[in-house]
């Protein structure tokens, strides 16, 4: 499955992303409780959910509302608070990836460095539940397990007024972020794309395209904007299946003969916290007979230069080898949740489920949720295998 984010015709905005989200089946109560509860970390905020009509378009509207003002944060003590939170780990990390887009952009602009920046609007008790509320809602409805596509956002045009002043519009926080992404001016006179929206869109997508790929639509949801224009102000989630079961991926490799094996574990595990798709280290003879590893990393090609550089920072290597645009096939996925009852608990079981012209070829359950009931059971891995079938 593919979801587009679709922002060419009103840009974006992070309670438009929410609103989106909850128009695609997000649960609207958790989330204004998660919403809620996390801003006031910042500030006291009241989060509420409208169906509303946008130039004809029916749209959900996420209306965040601060009722206090606390004196903003710095950077370092905004990731403090959010990993003080009661929140699942990976809404944690995302959430503090997409704060750490804003605040490079931010130390950018300005100056100055991350233990200086001192956050405006970005730090406002609005962006943190407009942030953790929309990658709450990314995690709820499993999206991390499907390809994000985002469309060229636009940005509108004119002046804004913020805390530092009268800014052009796109405010250079968001050009910042949208560094090396597709983006346009216009249609209206009005700021469309703020860096609370900006870095969401920036930290969920994995791959950015000028035009909507081949695919079939399965539903579209609507996420609507505060302002009014002659146009929708809404943004559009596109929910589709692939039309072509093929794949494009980097392959990046180096050899690796001066690490431990310590090291070559801590590699392993960063590069695929950093988004590498796959990682595998074979034994190799290198010249000279000595004994080396072969590192080969599969990477989408947005996150290509990023798992580079990181590379080289950990290993010291003085050349890598890149091949680009290796195609792959792929089986159709799907994931299912199951309930099993095991020593008089119940657990949720995820199953990876795999097609090839509509017939079922695999079938497993997850790792993840096989080692969680062995570790919560005292039973052992092998034998909680046995059980869920």
């Amino acid at each position: 499955m593919t979801i587009i984010i679709d922002p060419q015709g009103s840009g974006i905005s992070g309670n438009m992303i929410i609103g989106a989200l909850v128009d695609l089946g997000a649960d609207e109560n958790k989330l204004k409780e998660i919403m809620e509860k996390s801003a006031g970390i910042v500030g006291k905020v009241e989060v509420n959910f409208d169906k509303i009509n946008k130039n004809g378009i029916d749209a959900m509207y996420c209306h965040v509302e601060m009722l206090d003002k606390k004196s903003h944060v710095h950077y370092n003590e905004l990731v403090d608070k959010i990993n003080g939170l009661d929140l699942d780990e990976d809404v944690k990390k995302t959430s503090l990836n997409i704060f750490k887009r804003m605040a490079l952009a931010e130390s950018k602009v300005h100056g100055k460095s991350l233990d200086e920046i001192h956050f405006h609007e970005v730090g406002a008790s609005d962006a943190v539940a407009d942030v953790i509320g929309s990658v709450w809602a990314y995690y709820s409805l499993n999206l991390d397990e499907h390809k994000i596509i985002g469309l060229p956002i636009a940005v509108g045009g004119g002046c804004v007024k913020t805390s530092h002043g009268i800014l052009p519009v796109p405010v250079p926080a968001v050009l910042e972020i949208l560094k090396d992404l597709n983006f346009k001016g216009g249609p209206v006179s009005s700021e469309l794309a703020t860096p609370t929206g900006c870095a969401i869109y920036a930290e969920l997508c994995d791959e950015i395209k000028e035009f909507i790929p081949p695919v079939k639509m399965d539903e579209v949801a609507y996420g609507a904007g505060s302002k009014d224009f002659e146009h929708p102000n809404v943004l559009r989630l596109i929910k589709s299946s692939d039309i072509n079961e093929s794949d494009e991926i980097d392959v990046i490799e180096t050899n690796i003969d001066h690490l431990t094996g310590e090291e070559i574990g801590y590699l392993f595990d960063v590069l695929l916290d950093e988004g590498a798709s796959d990682v595998s280290i074979t034994p190799i003879i290198m010249k000279k007979n000595r004994q080396g590893s072969l590192l080969k990393v599969i990477s989408r090609k947005s996150k290509r230069d990023e798992l580079v550089n990181l590379i080289f920072k950990e290993t010291g290597s003085l050349g890598i080898r890149i091949t680009p645009n290796i195609h792959r096939g792929l089986s159709k996925r799907e994931f299912v949740k199951k309930s099993y009852e095991i020593e008089g608990k119940s657990y949720e079981v995820t199953f990876k489920i795999g097609y090839v012209n509509g017939e079922v070829i695999s079938e497993r359950p997850e790792y993840e949720d096989l080692k969680k009931i062995a570790s919560e059971s005292g039973l052992s891995l092998r034998k909680v295998k046995e059980l869920i079938k």
